[in-house]
């Protein structure tokens, strides 16, 4: 079966969903999304949309922020994007239907109530109470839902892209092969562009607050391609996730110590201080290396992050998902603190894009955090998330609207080829391999590396690819094994650029070499083929 459209999106998070609502004006828009429409790693964010929104801020205090947490590595030309434009994008989910929280009293839509957070000095951050992110998802949604021009594919997984080298012509991506996940059946999707909206990597890690969607296809898939990817050595953790047997990846958001909220040891004393000046306003990867270390000098589970020195009634009203949540589990926060404990959050680097989102190679796009703008440098500054989906998602369709090429011929390309794959009767292969693969990735790869960690995770990894490899040509393919690969894929990645990285900057922190060195303030640069190396003077 072979279906053939303008652009092809692979991923329904907000960089996606908003791509494809500016595209559907100039084209027709296909999104392949792997679960239902709605699951992604936008529908968990918390925290809100960091944007230029108050007459207390600045575009440079918020650019000034950006490049401090970023240690060295943003790109400054992304960074005045980035936070130049936000505000109007805030005004476009506005437009679609977004609600976000207004100050008590507030007659004007204008007037938001604004969050401070970790690593910012002005209050900034919009949002909607502690969901923001399943209201940005469900604006958008229901806003390109209502477009005739955009078909949506739910449950399906993309395997591979498709790319016009490989069948001997020029290195051009054409499309991809797509696997419906119920009938197990292989689709080819030609498209005038690809564009890959595929979200985080968290999955690669044993702990995490991203959905089970987060297996970094995106970013595997462009390698296998041949594209560019950079920086894959600072995966951020979040600080505060919350600590229960059965309480999976659910987030304490950023913006509770903005309001006051204060991390404390078993012992009930405060212990941020003494790590950091900014205390528990530090930055994300100052407070999530801060917590490893009390719980490994104390033999730990787990810390305490305590906001009961608030009014429950203030505590309800700005956290009320959280509150719940926490309720379901045993913890009453307005009177108790709740165990917290880091867990893998946010990927900041990816595929290398330029500031419209093309990649290195011709007709394949990426935006969101499966790509590599320089926004984010070595450490994402807390709530630039949403915002960078957001402004490069719209970059790319405006770009896309000039410059798409609809006079080309579309090219013959084969069907996918089942060979001489049969159906599986060892899928514990799987399992196996995706449980090992985590916690290597979680003990030897984590919030603090060492150089023999390093080496011990990467021997491991080059195996456990050979066995996955060995199982893909083997058997039919399922979303199971198409994760497995890709997480595999990253995992490597990681590692290969933080054996690269001989110092520590922002979130990789490796104990044989403390400190920053200046002639380490490049991008980790890999492609297939290339060893990742340090790209620029």
């Amino acid at each position: 079966m072979q279906i053939a459209t303008d652009y092809l999106v692979i991923g329904s998070g907000v960089a996606g969903l908003s791509f494809a609502r500016e595209a559907a004006r100039n084209g027709d828009v296909l999104i392949v999304t792997k679960r239902s429409a709605d699951e992604s790693n936008t529908k968990y964010a918390q925290g809100g949309i960091a944007a230029v929104l108050g007459a207390a801020d600045s575009f440079d205090a918020h650019v000034a922020d950006t490049l401090r947490a970023g240690a060295g590595l943003c790109h400054e030309r992304a960074v005045e994007v980035a936070v130049t434009e936000g505000p109007s994008r805030i005004k476009m989910l506005q437009e679609v239907g977004a609600r976000f929280d207004r100050t008590p009293g507030a007659t004007d839509d204008a007037d938001l109530d604004l969050h401070m957070e970790g690593g910012h000095s002005a209050r900034r951050v919009a949002h909607s109470a502690d969901m923001t992110g399943r209201e940005v998802e469900r604006a958008l949604l229901e806003a390109v839902q209502g477009s005739a021009r955009v078909r949506l594919l739910e449950g399906h997984t993309a395997i591979d892209l498709i790319t016009l080298a490989k069948y001997g012509g020029p290195e051009v991506c054409v499309g991809a092969y797509v696997l419906d996940d119920v009938t197990g059946r292989v689709t080819t999707i030609l498209a005038r562009a690809v564009v890959l909206a595929t979200g985080g990597a968290g999955k690669v890690y044993l702990y995490t607050t991203n959905p089970d969607v987060a297996t970094g296809d995106g970013v595997a898939m462009a390698y296998r391609a041949g594209a560019e990817v950079a920086n894959m050595e600072f995966y951020q953790f979040h600080p505060t996730c919350l600590y229960h047997p059965q309480a999976r990846r659910f987030l304490i958001t950023e913006a509770m110590r903005g309001e006051g909220a204060v991390l404390r040891r078993f012992d009930g004393s405060a212990f941020m201080k003494d790590h950091d000046p900014r205390g528990d306003l530090a930055p994300r990867d100052v407070v999530a290396r801060a917590i490893d270390f009390e719980m490994k000098k104390t033999g730990a589970e787990h810390v305490w992050l305590d906001i009961t020195d608030k009014k429950p009634a203030f505590v309800r009203e700005r956290f009320p998902n959280i509150v719940e949540e926490c309720a379901r589990w045993g913890f009453d926060i307005t009177s108790q603190p709740i165990p917290v404990v880091p867990a893998a959050h946010f990927m900041c680097g990816g595929i290398t894009t330029n500031l419209e989102g093309r990649t290195t190679i011709p007709g394949l796009w990426a935006i969101g955090e499966c790509a590599c703008t320089g926004l984010h440098g070595a450490n994402r500054l807390a709530s630039n998330s949403l915002l960078e989906g957001l402004v490069f998602g719209h970059r790319a369709a405006e770009a896309l609207a000039t410059s798409l090429d609809r006079s080309r011929p579309w090219p013959e390309v084969p069907g996918w080829e089942v060979g001489g794959a049969v159906p599986s009767e060892e899928a514990v292969v799987i399992t196996h391999n995706w449980d090992e693969l985590r916690r290597l990735m979680w003990n030897y790869v984590g919030i603090v590396r060492s150089d023999t960690r390093l080496r011990r995770a990467a021997r491991r990894i080059d195996l456990l690819n050979e066995e996955i490899d060995a199982y893909y040509w083997k058997y039919f393919v399922t979303r199971d094994l198409l994760e497995l690969r890709n997480i595999a894929t990253v995992a490597r990645l990681i590692v290969e650029c933080a054996a690269g990285r001989r110092e520590s900057r922002g979130l990789h922190f490796t104990i044989d070499h403390a400190g920053v060195d200046p002639k380490f303030a490049r991008d980790t640069v890999a492609k297939r083929g290339v060893p990742a190396h340090l790209r620029g003077p």
